[in-house]
């Protein structure tokens, strides 16, 4: 997985420099990233998208790709041009049926300039023809995209998007997808949502999927080729559609016996976090050598490496607790990546004390323990660790401990209650730490300032008192131990 940090000057210098017509003074090139601190040049500025709708024709023989995208949007300002995230070769841009002009900038921007400027407020249509091959592409130094035996397969974080089409490329900016894909007859096309229907003609079948809630762009997924897919619903009525490449090899019993448990999980995680908030769930596992998985939005991505050492059946809650924390309520900016992976990870201490391999407090303990007063588990703030540490240990197990804390400081009644009720707080929006601190305080009456400080800011090891105070104000005799269920535990975010 791949963080980098982008300095945004010559992009906005290069949009800048395009002409401005003397009848539209007042419009602005938007900008050419959406503010991020982290990742200065992901996303852009001056509209908001709506929708995607993706029409796409691959090759797996040759890898290529081509496309019609049709975005929905409205403008946020007077816009004279404005960027696009994405890195295939382009033909044509149309604004509102109008041919636009457009160029290339920096690494990753497409720059539109519509034959006429928009005003703030103004609903667009924008279509981008395009094609190429996405395996050749790169942006600095790395890709996302995932030659397979068979096919190909998007999916990675925080960028994704890139390689196979054009968006605001920014948690901020979540809308609703239809993608359609004709592949040759024999291979499959997998993606978020539900299958809307199939169609074959002339050696080709072309599948449409279709997200009907808010998703962010990294959250999207596109599998290309020959799989084994499953399908089912919860005993809660979520459908579920699994799907495995057919040359797993010893990896795919562990697996199938992880991921077959996902309508049970779905509806186990319901009884802490609410209802599911999609209208399907799943995950697929395609022939690929990475080592990570990924919360894409109701199809989860997982690696054939992850089960080599048989099932996990942490990972798949891992992955499906973040379909609540990070998929429905999505981060307002990359700092706050404790709420997405500090939860997903504590979904994972529940299920430990569920399966009977260690409590939520012995694993607490256990994890405090573990890492003396130097270690640099500590210097790393998991509600801000900055871009370079933003998936370190400390951000899924210190993040889980603050989480812990929490419980104690608050009780369970008031802990459960925040923890179901946030989701529906913030459902298919998007939110900040501080967001949650302050409904933690609403809900729980108290004031959570200085916990939250010392467990998610400060790079120092926390007094023990400041976890351990419900439990008799010092550490279990036991935190030495280690729990049965930590080594899957670490599996999960180690591969995260």
């Amino acid at each position: 997985m791949h963080r980098r940090i982008i300095a945004p000057g010559a992009l906005a210098a290069a949009s800048l420099m395009l002409a401005i017509p003397a009848s539209a003074a007042s419009h602005s090139p938007g900008a050419p990233g959406i503010g991020d601190p982290y990742y200065p040049a992901y996303g852009n500025g001056g509209y908001d998208v709506s929708h995607y709708d993706l029409r796409l024709k691959y090759q797996p023989a040759t890898d290529e790709l081509s496309g019609t995208a049709t975005i929905l949007a409205k403008t946020t300002q007077d816009l004279s041009s404005f960027d696009l995230d994405f890195l295939l070769d382009v033909s044509e841009v149309r604004v509102n049926g109008a041919k636009a002009t457009f160029t290339t900038s920096g690494q990753h921007e497409l720059v539109v300039t519509p034959k006429k400027p928009l005003d703030k407020g103004t609903s667009i249509t924008v279509v981008v023809r395009y094609n190429g091959v996405p395996s050749t592409k790169s942006a600095y130094g790395f890709s996302t995209w995932h030659r397979t035996p068979d096919g190909a397969v998007a999916a990675d974080e925080p960028e994704a998007a890139w390689w196979w089409y054009p968006s605001n490329d920014h948690p901020l900016d979540k809308a609703t997808y239809d993608v359609s894909v004709a592949v040759p007859n024999g291979t499959q096309a997998i993606s978020n949502g539900t299958l809307q229907s199939t169609r074959s003609q002339l050696g080709w079948t072309r599948y449409n999927w279709r997200q009907n809630k808010p998703q962010a762009t990294y959250l999207t997924t596109l599998a290309l080729g020959k799989f084994d897919i499953t399908t089912s619903t919860s005993e809660g009525g979520v459908p579920v559609v699994n799907a495995y490449s057919k040359d797993l090899g010893d990896n795919d019993g562990a697996a199938r016996a992880s991921i077959e448990r996902t309508g049970e999980l779905v509806d186990w995680l319901s009884g802490y976090f609410g209802p599911y908030p999609f209208n399907s769930a799943g995950g697929y596992v395609p022939n690929t050598t990475t080592g990570y998985a990924l919360e894409t939005q109701t199809r989860v991505y997982y690696s054939p490496k992850q089960f080599a050492n048989g099932a996990n059946s942490s990972l798949v809650v891992h992955e499906l607790a973040h379909q609540w924390y990070g998929d429905s309520v999505s981060l307002k900016g990359w700092k706050n990546i404790w709420l997405n992976e500090g939860f997903a990870s504590y979904a994972q201490w529940l299920w430990s004390e569920h399966e009977g391999e260690g409590t939520t407090q012995e694993l607490a303990d256990y994890v405090y323990a573990s890492h003396p007063a130097d270690d640099p588990f500590w210097t790393v703030k998991p509600g801000d660790p900055g871009p370079d540490h933003q998936f370190d240990d400390a951000v899924y197990d210190r993040g889980a401990l603050a989480i812990q804390a929490l419980r104690n400081a608050v009780g369970d009644d008031a802990f459960f209650a925040i923890l179901k009720g946030w989701p529906q707080e913030h459902a298919y929006g998007n939110a900040s730490i501080a967001d949650f601190q302050a409904y933690a305080e609403k809900v729980s009456g108290k004031s959570l300032g200085a916990l939250f400080d010392v467990w998610l800011f400060q790079p120092v090891k926390p007094a023990s008192g400041a976890l351990a105070e419900s439990a008799g104000g010092a550490l279990a005799k036991s935190a030495g131990v280690q729990p049965r269920s930590w080594k899957k535990i670490v599996a999960a975010h180690g591969a995260h």
